[in-house]
This record gives C-alpha cells, structure tokens and sequence, in this order.
C-alpha cells in the first residue's frame, strides 16, 4: 500500500517537473479568497444588505407569531392549576397548533431567503468568473486557486491576488 502511494506520488512528481520544463514560460500562480471577494466587491455588499433587509423582513412576519405563542404559554403556566382537564388539553392543542404554524412559517421564510440569496449570489459568482479568468489573463498567471480550496494548507501572501480581483471587479461597473 505504502509502496503503491510513493510510487505514485514519484510519477505525479515526475509528470508535474516534466511539463514544468517543457515550456519556457515562467510559471505564476495567484490566489484568491472568494468570500473576501463577495463580501467587499459593491455589488457583493448591495446582495449582502438586500439579504439582510429580506431577513429582517421574514423575521418581522414571524415575531408577531411568536409573540403570540409566548403569551399563549405564559397564560397556560399562569392559569395550569385552575384550569379543568379538558381547558388544559385544548390550551395545550391550541400552543402546539401555533408552534407548528410558526415553525412552518420560519421554514418558509428560510427557503425563500435561500432563493433570494441564489438569485442575488449566482450573478455575481459569474462576474467573478470572468473577473478572475481576465487578471489571470491580463497578468500571465498560469493558474489561480482558491484560497479555500481542499488541499492549500499555505500559501504565500505574496501570492495573494485577491485586493486585485475585487479592484477589477469593482472597476467593470
């Protein structure tokens, strides 16, 4: 097993200095931290605030459920000892009725916050897309990685191409 994995770690090595010397150009490689890009480009801040306004939006039409759920509960504890067996059962339908209405609802507004980011994020990873692809292209960078990629456990900040893409991207406008 061992002897397996060396022998192709050996290969990989060998194909990798191989290609590397077959060419005469000088291999550049760049990174870039996507969530830094998105969340300081302007159109990536105009998403993020409009999420927020939608999220602060979903939570006022649920709160007022809660509200109601809260006082629900409080009424039933004040009350538990005096109530008679069948006030209770019917109280206690009454708050899981309500839990459920407002737990549905949460959900709700949960989906509808994943589609809104979607439809918000989705363009601007396409502009990201092109934005990263014309600086790779624009400043000979043989391959430019994600930051948050499986497998780059360190880089150099030299390497570092982000303040770049979201200058560029800022600059597409």
């Amino acid at each position: 097993m061992k002897i397996e994995k060396s022998l192709i770690l050996v290969v990989l090595v060998a194909v990798v200095a191989w290609s590397l010397g077959a060419s005469d150009d000088q291999v550049k490689i760049g990174f870039v931290d996507i969530e830094q890009v998105l969340a300081t480009v302007d159109k990536g801040k105009a998403a993020r605030e409009e999420l927020e306004r939608k999220s602060r939006e979903a939570q006022g039409r649920i709160a007022p459920m809660a509200e109601q759920l809260e006082a629900l509960q409080k009424e039933y504890q004040a009350k538990e000892f005096v109530m008679s067996e069948d006030a209770k059962r019917q109280k206690q339908l009454d708050m899981v009725e309500l839990r459920n209405k407002v737990e549905n609802k949460a959900k709700e507004e949960q989906g509808q916050l994943e589609i809104e980011q979607q439809r918000l994020v989705q363009p601007l990873l396409e502009q990201l897309d092109a934005v990263l692809k014309r600086v790779g292209r624009d400043n000979d960078f043989s391959t430019i990685l994600r930051i948050d990629a499986p497998g780059i456990v360190y880089h150099r900040e030299a390497l570092d191409v982000t303040d770049l893409v979201i200058k560029t991207f800022n600059r597409q406008d």
